[in-house]
């Protein structure tokens, strides 16, 4: 699959674009803070139904905008679908696939599969729990809206309970109406756990290959599913720690509070990896993520690059430009420097300034 086609009206600082894409490589080059991107934040909400950089919708309406509309064309192999995403202030964003209005973000999924490289990336292994366990749920949910479902009952059950243990706390004679969400956690949470490792797993087997390529065989790396709770006994330890729970008012255990660690040698790297090591690791999960969606789906997703190379040497650089050749890239950087320059002959180029897009040819 690849964006044949993008359309964006009033999104953050862009202005009216109407464009078309290569199924290949795209390059966009300016100064910071010059739209870059805020393109590629466009492609990915209508891939993943949200933004990456931020909660709140209306913050993606431009400021002197009252709403917002992006349209993108994908080409499949025998047919095209049509992405609308339509954001207003103070108001829920409408989806809709060819035409059809989405009334849940989960039915986006697999419409437009991508993969995002960023200097943020780093934070996937110096952030903390929050920003792994949404690596792993963002990733299953391209993989599987059953997970989406799954995911949306449990957190929902969880909301639930945790409001019922601050109630239990003025009145205990609730106590006994925990067992029906128990279940409910226990039933959702048990299957996210058992996709997560199954995920973690596949990504592991991908990943370590990866990481040997860009070190030159030096590091072996292993990528671990920490989860609170192992899924068979989640119900018990529910029922176990019930006062614990009654009197901290919130649920202390489940998938909500798992973790997933990246080991070199046995060490976490986190902790004990130099910068550069961590930079290659977060690098290495990323392109992993490339041949499991394909091995799943049979399909190369779109891959999203912001200014990545800058962060990598020569060396690294050439292998991951390398490893997406044959699928649509779209990759911005701040101006055609060594790094991308060899590319250009066979890439879409475009220069962007002031939310203004245009197209360049060499």
């Amino acid at each position: 699959m690849y964006i044949k086609q993008a359309s964006l009206r009033g999104f953050r600082n862009l202005g009216q674009l109407d464009m078309e894409l290569k199924n290949g490589l795209n390059i966009f080059y300016g100064n910071n803070a010059q739209g870059k991107t805020n393109f590629l934040e466009s492609l990915y909400v209508c891939a993943m139904g949200r933004s990456q950089r931020t909660r709140m919708d209306e913050q993606m309406v431009g400021f002197e905008e009252m709403e917002s509309h992006i349209r993108l064309m994908i080409q499949k192999e025998y047919y095209v679908d049509r992405i609308d995403v339509h954001l207003k202030r103070q108001e829920k964003k409408g989806i809709a696939i060819n035409g059809i209005p989405i009334r849940k973000s989960g039915e986006l999924f697999g419409t437009l599969q991508v993969v995002i490289f960023s200097p943020e990336d780093l934070n996937l292994i110096k952030g903390g729990p929050s920003e792994r366990r949404r690596f792993m749920d963002m990733e299953i949910c391209q993989l599987s809206r059953i997970y989406y479902y799954d995911l949306q009952q449990y957190y929902r059950s969880l909301k639930q309970r945790n409001h019922l243990l601050k109630q239990i706390q003025n009145k205990p004679s609730l106590e006994d109406t925990l067992y029906p969400w128990d279940e409910q956690l226990a039933e959702f949470g048990g299957r996210i756990i058992r996709a997560r490792r199954e995920f973690l797993g596949k990504l592991n087997d991908i990943s370590s290959k990866k990481q040997l390529s860009l070190t030159g065989g030096l590091d072996d790396l292993q990528i671990e599913y920490k989860p609170n709770c192992p899924e068979g006994i989640f119900f018990e330890k529910l029922r176990k720690n019930t006062k614990r729970d009654i009197v901290f008012g919130a649920t202390q255990n489940g998938p909500h509070k798992d973790d997933m660690g990246f080991m070199i040698h046995g060490n976490d790297v986190k902790t004990y990896g130099s910068q550069g090591q961590q930079r290659i690791t977060a690098l290495s999960a990323k392109l992993a993520e490339i041949d499991l969606i394909e091995e799943e789906t049979g399909q190369k997703p779109v891959l999203l690059l912001d200014d990545v190379l800058s962060e990598l040497d020569e060396k690294r650089q050439n292998y991951l430009m390398e490893g997406i050749s044959g699928m649509q890239s779209i990759l911005t950087c701040t101006g055609i420097e060594d790094s991308v320059k060899k590319y250009v002959k066979d890439a879409f180029l475009f220069y962007v300034e002031n939310g203004k897009i245009q197209r360049k040819w060499e």
